[in-house]
């Protein structure tokens, strides 16, 4: 009985010392009004913190705010600026090697898309 304790908690311990390998360029697109738009974000990941950048509506980086890693799940926010107008998004994803199944929220619309890691 205890052999089978002492493997379960090294079991859990060793899932719960697992973080998400999100350091890199991501890239997937949603299907938008007038047709796809792709997106891009480049992640790096400092501890149980996750920072980085991805493109406005016109093109230019906007810097990735409370970022968040714990495990497989990541989240963050963006706030753009949309005819000065700050506009803020909240995106959760869960990550495997090669892609992150991303959720997020913009003003209460509910949005599901796929990243893939650039090589």
């Amino acid at each position: 009985m205890k052999l089978f304790a002492g493997i379960a908690m090294l079991l859990v311990l060793s899932t719960a010392g697992y973080a998400a390998d999100v350091d890199g360029t991501w890239s997937g697109s949603i299907q938008g009004p007038a047709g796809d738009i792709n997106l891009i974000f480049k992640f790096k990941a400092d501890g149980a913190t996750l920072t980085g950048t991805t493109l406005g509506f016109d093109g230019a980086e906007v810097a990735i705010k409370d970022g968040k890693i714990e495990g497989t799940n990541i989240s963050w926010t963006v706030t753009f600026d949309f005819g000065g107008m700050a506009f803020t998004i909240a995106y959760k994803g869960v990550v495997s090697p090669d892609q992150i199944k991303v959720s997020g929220d913009a003003m209460g619309m509910p949005f599901d898309f796929l990243l893939k890691k650039s090589k």
